[in-house]
């Protein structure tokens, strides 16, 4: 079974369909090309041979985390204790909940339930009342025809529901607004309730399925509205502090540590919010699960530190280092303790594809090339002798990887799943070899073509299948193809974080000598038109394929909601590093700043 191979016709129609990127791991470039195009880049000779290099900065994370992180904390049995007592409390809180016998109104009744699974699914501690949430929401759910009476119920009730799978209609959203456009709210609402009603009019609308007009009405009212609150004298800065994160992050480039992170601080200022009943034990929760778990995350962070020690990784000059950057980013969504296996192999696997991609992208020959490809088909242990020997190391560390990996895999899938792994990665260097290619001969494809390239290439699929399959969620052949190619989903994803990636890292790689971009071949494509056309053009692309996506996402299907959450994350990731500038590349500003907050610093209780 070809696992990547993508029709022509696919991407055509507005590109209407996939490819993509993870992590601008790639475009192509060579020892061999033209004199003038290797004075763009940084080059070095080795062994009498002018390499390029891609002059990224050095890692970032000496021994001197290893002291670190070394320094445990909240590992005593006393933590979990008290943590334990907390879930038991706030299960209560959950299961007291007032019914339609209490007397009060099925709209009171359907808030609370939405404000109370609100809190603890943005304070990242949901995974702890499943049973619970979903009881609340099924609640919610059958009454809500009846149940959304204000602004506020409504667009709560909205983005839950739907990002928790329940199959409601934005057209609830309607009935509270009025014929001049604007979003109404009760009269009885104080000035800071109507701007609550409106943030969380906002939140709802990022969530937003292809042809919902409101959701896009209710964007454009609510950016304006907030955008103006925010210039009030006369409104809490703790509340003003909650919108600015909001309209910064979203949902596209928001991640649940992050976020829980943020709201950590937000609400421990909020004395009025933490007098309230329940909300002091939910935030004392939040703060001491963050750093248990941090605790055992840290742990995980000092084998990831050994391996690449052990498998002589810092020798591999040339490349990114980036392991621990990729070890944050899986912590800052995959929170659980018994995904360990999954956290481990996205570090190790996205760490590997990186350097995969400077050896195909600037350090290697088209020889060198063409023998690791050799190597990784016929899969040998190891690659010729003639090849340099950070390369052979490179090699031999991923390698090792793939195959510790798909060892893991076999015992949750119950099959061996080197092969399939095995195609995926051919796939993916020979989409690398095409992009090397276009380099070294200074060929600029279409649109179509190079986006039709960019998804095998992206990384996006070597680097989401294995850790997925780790988790404990069985994938059988035709449930995996669902979720990874040929599926609708993984073309949005691949093509999404293409997308964003290009709109980054254009003029960088240019500067590098690496001409070939999205960018670059649109303006090929329509002689005449200007840079920001073209970033015109991608942007707008990108957000009508976000709807899609969020719709493939959150769709009822076959595949297990573990499954598609996380393969859906890494998505969000990519984003994330891609929302001001290439954060892979520079980890030294956005990137740092998310190791230490997720890694490195415990929340102050």
């Amino acid at each position: 079974m070809a696992l990547y191979s993508v029709s022509p016709s696919v991407l055509s129609s507005c590109l209407k369909s996939p490819p993509n990127h993870h992590v601008k791991l790639f475009n192509k470039s060579l020892p061999s090309l033209s004199k003038s195009r290797l004075n763009k880049a940084s080059t070095t000779s080795v062994e009498g041979l002018t390499r390029r290099t891609g002059n990224h900065h050095p890692n970032l994370w000496d021994d001197d985390i290893i002291k670190t992180i070394r320094e445990q904390q909240y590992e005593d049995s006393h933590y979990k204790e008290s943590a334990e007592r907390l879930i038991a409390e706030i299960k209560d809180m959950f299961n007291e909940m007032p019914t339609a016998k209490s007397g009060k109104s099925c709209a009171e009744n359907a808030f609370e339930r939405l404000v109370l699974v609100d809190k603890v699914q943005r304070l990242a501690i949901d995974r702890h009342f499943k049973n619970e949430i979903s009881q609340a929401l099924d609640y919610v759910y059958r009454y809500w025809s009846d149940c959304p009476r204000d602004l506020n119920t409504a667009a709560l009730g909205l983005r839950i529901l739907r990002l928790n799978r329940y199959p409601v209609s934005s057209d609830v959203l309607r009935h509270f607004k009025g014929n001049d456009g604007q979003f109404l709210c009760p009269s009885t609402q104080s000035e800071e309730e109507k701007i609550g009603s409106i943030l969380n009019l906002y939140r709802a609308s990022l969530i937003a399925f292809p042809g919902e007009n409101i959701m896009d009405e209710a964007k454009a009212f609510a950016t304006t509205y907030l955008n103006q609150a925010l210039q009030r004298t006369d409104i809490s800065s703790i509340l003003s502090r909650e919108i600015k994160y909001n309209m910064e992050y979203g949902w596209h480039t928001n991640l649940p540590r992050i976020e829980a992170r943020n709201y950590m601080d937000i609400y421990g200022e909020n004395t009025s919010w933490t007098e309230f009943s329940g909300n002091k034990e939910i935030l004392n929760l939040a703060k001491l699960d963050f750093n248990i778990m941090q605790s055992v995350h840290r742990q995980e962070l000092q084998s990831i530190l050994q391996w690449w020690k052990d498998s002589d990784l810092d020798k591999v000059d040339f490349a990114r280092h980036r392991h621990v950057e990729y070890f944050a980013l899986a912590c800052a969504y995959c929170i659980d303790a018994k995904y360990s296996a999954y956290r481990r192999d996205f570090a190790k696997l996205c760490a590997l594809a990186t350097i995969v991609d400077d050896i195909y992208d600037t350090y290697g020959t088209i020889e060198e090339i063409k023998l690791f490809n050799e190597a990784v088909k016929k899969w040998d242990s190891s690659l010729p002798n003639s090849l340099p020997e950070n390369i052979k190391i490179a090699y031999k560390a991923f390698y090792m990887a793939i195959n510790e990996s798909a060892q893991v895999a076999k015992k949750t899938q119950g099959r061996d799943m080197l092969p399939y792994l095995r195609e995926v990665w051919e796939h993916y260097l020979k989409a690398l070899t095409k992009e090397a290619e276009w380099l070294a001969n200074g060929y600029i494809p279409s649109l179509e073509e190079y986006l039709e390239n960019g998804a095998p290439s992206s990384g996006y699929r070597v680097t989401m299948l294995q850790p997925t399959l780790t988790l404990d969620s069985l994938l059988p052949d035709k449930i995996l193809l669902e979720m990874d190619y040929p599926s609708r989903f993984n073309e949005l994803l691949c093509l999404t974080l293409r997308l964003k990636g290009d709109t980054r890292t254009f003029k960088a790689e240019a500067n590098r000598g690496e001409l070939v971009s999205g960018i670059s071949c649109y303006i090929k494509d329509h002689p005449g038109s200007s840079e920001e056309d073209a970033l015109d053009y991608l942007k707008d692309l990108l957000q009508r394929r976000l709807k899609e996506l969020d719709w493939e996402y959150l769709k009822p299907n076959n595949v297990p909601a573990i499954s598609k959450d996380h393969a859906y994350n890494i998505a969000r990731s990519c984003q994330l590093l891609y929302k001001e500038r290439d954060g892979f590349t520079n980890s030294n500003k956005d990137i740092k700043d998310l190791v230490s907050q997720i890694l490195l610093e415990p929340v102050p209780m």
